[in-house]
């Protein structure tokens, strides 16, 4: 009878091995379909929170149509790399336009993320390529979203650029993050332990 209970705990401990290792590669693939946006604002007073705001709604209409007929990850990545000096132009302006002498500075960065909500779509912890944006001295609070495909731009459902990029689990993934939740938290301890080493954080 103890072996047969210890073989039945055996072979749990193997399916939730076997199901969690499928599940952070599936993450660490979402990882390679994803261009995220991140944007720092110069502090966290309340003016220069809703700049990074207004900020963040310029770069996304820019971007919008930059990525009209885009349908994979390293074109919307080149296409940000070719019209980074554009893009970081118009962020510019208009911080100049409301009155600010912050500097914007900006590019492609590969950087770790923790599991983070958008709405109703959660993207797990990893390391992705993000169009990292700075303005004035960077020290307030961040925003972020994904880019590529455009969640950004129809926050809270997935569009069919979403749907073309990510997979079936993917989408569910994204889309049902409640139902992931331990999963999503066993893969950002990993990740954060590998990263403690690999010393970004």
């Amino acid at each position: 009878m103890k072996l047969l209970i210890k073989s039945i705990c055996m072979a749990f401990v193997i399916t939730a091995l076997f199901s969690q290792t499928y599940f952070s590669a599936q993450c660490e693939d979402m990882s390679d379909r994803l261009l995220r946006l991140h944007i720092l604002a110069n502090s966290d007073s309340q003016e220069d929170q809703g700049l990074k705001l207004d900020v963040r709604d310029k770069i996304l209409q820019e971007c919008s149509s930059l990525f009209e007929n885009t349908n994979s990850k390293k074109q919307a990545e080149q296409l940000t790399q070719d019209n980074i000096d554009h893009i970081l132009s118009v962020a510019q302006g208009y911080v100049y336009e409301r009155g600010y002498d912050y500097k914007v500075q900006g590019g492609l960065v590969n950087m770790p993320f923790n599991t983070r909500t958008y709405d109703s779509l959660t993207i797990p912890s990893g390391t992705y390529d993000a169009l990292r944006i700075t303005i004035g001295e960077g020290e307030g609070k961040n925003w972020w979203c994904v880019m590529f495909p455009p969640m950004c731009f129809s926050a809270g459902e997935c569009s069919d650029e979403v749907d073309t990029a990510l997979n079936d689990e993917q989408v569910d993934m994204v889309e049902n993050g409640d139902k992931y939740e331990y999963k999503f938290k066993t893969v950002e301890i990993f990740n954060d332990v590998v990263n403690f080493f690999n010393g970004d954080k």
